[in-house]
C-alpha cells in the first residue's frame, strides 16, 4: 500500500500552471447543464423513493403476502443493485452515459411492474431483483455524470443538492407509502414508479447529451461479459444472507444449516477477490485504484455509512410502529420528521463547507461524530420516550448521515486522476449498495434473535413457526389486550436497543479508521473527453495541463484512445 505522499498526483512544478489554467477557463453552467442536472435529480429521486417507500410499507406487504422471510424484500434489491453497479460503470465507459442511464431506467420500470403485480412473496422478491439491477445504475449514474461536468473541488455543493433530492424522496415516499399501506394499496407504491420513470426517460433523452465512444458494438459487448465474477459474488452474498437470516430463527447458530452456507459464502467472497485480482483483464472491481490509504479509507467509510443508513431506514420505522403504536402513514411522515428535514439540508451545508474550506477530513470526522452521538442516543430509546426527544435524536443522527452521504467521495477521488472517475465511482456506488445488503441482513439477524428471546411466550405461540417474526408481529400488536400489549412493545424496544448497540460499534470502527485519512488537494478541472454538449457544440470544461494527469492503459480503463461522437 502506497503512502499518500508517494502518489505524485499534484507535482509542485505544475501547481502554479494548473491554477492559472483554472482561472483562464471557467466551467460553463448554461441552460443545458441545469436541465441535465434536473434529469439527474429526477432519476435519483425515483431510486430513493423506492428504497424508502418499501421499508415503510414492508409490514403491510409481509402481512398481505404471508411473508416468511421478509428480509429478502430488501436484501434481494440490494444484492442485485450491488452486482449491477460495476457493470454500469463499464457500460457508461463503453456505450456512453446516456445509454447506461436509459438502460437502468427501463430495467427498473420492468421490475416495478413485476412487484406491483406480485401474488406471493417469491414473485415480489423476483421483481425486487429486477428493480435492484436497474436501481443500482440509477443511483450511480448521477454521480458519474456530475463528476464529468464539475471539478472535485466544487462538487460538494452540487452533490449537496442531490442530497436534498434524496431528502425530498424520503419525506414524500414515507408519507405516500404509509398512506397507501394503511389503505391496503401498497401495490401502487410500485406503479407510481412507472410515472416517475416516464418523466426521467423524457428528460434524459432530451437533455443528457454527452460524448459517446466510437467502436465496434461486438467488441464493446465483449468488455461487459463478466459472467463468472457476477455469479460468484451473487451466489456468495446470497449464501451469507441465508445463513444470517436463518441463524437462531429456523436453525441454531451452530447447526449445519447455518454454518454450511455461511462458510460457503465467505469462501466464495474470498474466491471472488482472488479471481478479480488474477484473471480478468477488465475486472468488475478496479482493485488497481486502491493504491492509496486515503482512497481505501474513503471507500471503507462509504461502505460503513451505507450499512448504518440502511439499518436505520429499515429498523427505525419498526420502533415507531411497534413501540410507539404509530400507523405506517404517521411513522413514515411525522414520526421520521427529525431525520428527513435534517439530512438533505445538512448535506448541502457539508458539501459547501468543503468547497469553501478546500478540506474534507474535518467535515467527514464531524459526520462520524454526529453518527456516534445519535446512535448512542438511540440506545436509550424506550416505549415511553417523548416524541420530541425522539425527533431530536433523529436530527442529530441525520447530521452525520447527511454529512457522510455528500462527502465520502472526496477522499476516494482526490488521489486519483479524473480519467478514473467512472470506474472509481462505480466501485464507490457498488460498496454503498453492497453495504445495504449487510445493513438489512445484520439488523434482521440481531432483531429476530432478540425478539425470540424477549417476546412473551404466549404471544410467540400465536405466530406461525419458523418465520421472521418482526414484521409479522407488528400488525397484531394493536389488537392485543393489556398487559400483553405493553410487554410486546417493551420486548421490541429492548431488541432494537441491541440492534443500535451493534450499529454503534460499527460506527466506532469507522470513526477509528479516520486516523489513516489524509488531506489531499482536490482537482479543479474535469475530463475533456466527457464534455456536455450545448446545442451542437461542446461546452468548454475547465482545462488543465495534460502533464498533471497520470494515464496508464494497463491500470485505468479510459476511452480516451477511442474516437468520440456526441449523442
Amino acid at each position: 500500500m502506497s503512502e499518500d505522499h508517494e502518489l505524485p498526483l499534484n507535482p509542485p512544478l505544475v501547481d502554479e500552471e494548473r491554477g492559472a489554467a483554472s482561472r483562464r477557463v471557467k466551467p460553463k453552467r448554461g441552460k443545458a447543464f441545469w436541465l441535465l442536472f434536473l434529469s439527474l435529480a429526477v432519476s435519483l429521486y425515483q431510486a430513493a423513493f423506492e428504497l424508502c417507500a418499501v421499508a415503510v410499507a414492508l409490514p403491510s406487504i409481509a402481512n398481505d403476502l404471508d411473508a416468511v422471510d421478509f428480509v429478502w424484500a430488501g436484501a434481494a434489491y440490494a444484492i442485485a443493485a450491488s452486482c449491477s453497479l460495476p457493470m454500469t460503470g463499464s457500460l457508461a465507459q463503453t456505450f456512453g452515459r446516456r445509454a447506461a442511464t436509459l438502460t437502468s431506467l427501463v430495467i427498473f420500470a420492468v421490475g416495478s411492474v413485476i412487484c406491483g403485480a406480485a401474488v406471493n412473496m417469491n414473485m415480489l422478491i423476483a421483481g425486487r431483483v429486477v428493480q435492484g439491477w436497474g436501481g443500482g445504475g440509477i443511483l450511480a449514474m448521477p454521480h458519474i455524470i456530475l463528476s464529468d461536468l464539475v471539478s472535485l473541488r466544487e462538487r460538494g455543493t452540487y452533490n449537496g443538492i442531490l442530497a436534498v433530492t434524496w431528502s425530498v424522496a424520503i419525506v414524500s415516499s414515507s408519507a405516500i407509502a404509509g398512506a397507501l399501506s394503511d389503505a391496503g394499496q401498497w401495490r401502487w407504491i410500485f406503479y407510481l414508479n412507472l410515472l416517475i420513470t416516464a418523466v426521467a426517460i423524457v428528460l434524459v433523452l432530451k437533455y443528457l447529451r454527452m460524448a459517446v465512444p466510437q467502436g465496434n458494438v461486438i467488441d464493446k459487448l465483449k468488455r461487459l461479459i463478466r459472467l463468472a465474477a457476477t455469479i460468484i459474488i451473487i451466489g456468495s452474498t446470497c449464501c451469507c444472507c441465508i445463513a444470517l437470516t436463518w441463524a437462531g430463527v429456523r436453525f441454531a447458530w451452530d447447526s449445519a444449516q447455518v454454518l454450511g452456507p455461511l462458510c460457503v459464502g465467505i469462501a466464495g467472497l474470498i474466491t471472488f477477490v482472488i479471481y478479480e485480482l488474477r484473471v480478468p483483464k477488465m475486472p468488475l472491481i478496479p482493485f488497481h485504484l486502491l493504491t492509496n490509504k486515503t482512497c481505501v479509507v474513503g471507500y471503507l467509510t462509504t461502505f460503513l455509512n451505507g450499512l448504518i443508513t440502511m439499518a436505520s431506514v429499515y429498523y427505525f420505522p419498526v420502533y415507531l410502529q411497534a413501540c410507539k403504536g404509530q400507523s405506517a402513514a404517521h411513522a413514515g411522515g411525522v414520526g421520521w420528521l427529525g431525520f428527513v428535514v435534517t439530512v438533505g439540508p445538512w448535506g448541502i451545508i457539508a458539501g459547501v463547507s468543503i468547497a469553501v474550506l478546500k478540506r474534507y477530513v474535518p467535515t467527514i470526522l464531524f459526520g462520524w461524530t454526529c453518527i456516534l452521538i445519535g446512535m448512542g442516543l438511540f440506545t436509550t430509546l424506550k416505549v415511553d420516550t417523548p416524541a420530541s426527544r425522539v425527533s431530536g435524536f433523529e436530527a442529530i443522527f441525520a447530521l452525520g448521515i447527511g454529512t457522510l452521504y455528500t462527502t465520502t467521495f472526496f477522499p476516494v477521488l482526490a488521489p486519483l486522476p479524473v480519467s478514473a472517475n467512472a470506474p472509481a465511482l462505480a466501485f464507490f456506488n457498488f460498496l454503498r449498495a453492497f453495504a445495504q445488503v449487510w445493513g438489512v441482513t445484520i439488523g434482521a439477524s440481531v432483531l429476530q434473535n432478540q425478539l425470540l428471546s424477549k417476546l412473551p411466550p404466549d404471544f410467540v405461540a400465536t405466530l406461525p413457526k419458523g418465520i421472521q417474526v418482526a414484521y409479522t408481529a407488528i400488525p397484531k400488536i394493536g389488537q392485543l389486550e393489556e398487559p400483553l400489549r405493553s410487554e410486546v412493545r417493551e420486548a421490541f424496544a429492548e431488541s432494537l436497543r441491541i440492534v443500535w448497540i451493534v450499529i454503534l460499534a460499527i460506527a466506532a470502527f469507522g470513526t477509528a479508521c479516520m486516523v489513516f485519512m489524509r488531506e489531499i488537494p482536490m482537482h479543479n478541472y474535469t475530463d475533456d473527453d466527457w464534455a456536455l454538449v450545448e446545442g451542437s457544440e461542446k461546452a468548454a470544461p475547465a482545462s488543465r495541463p495534460q502533464a498533471v494527469e497520470l494515464r496508464s492503459a494497463e491500470t485505468i480503463a479510459k476511452p480516451g484512445a477511442e474516437s468520440f461522437r456526441t449523442d
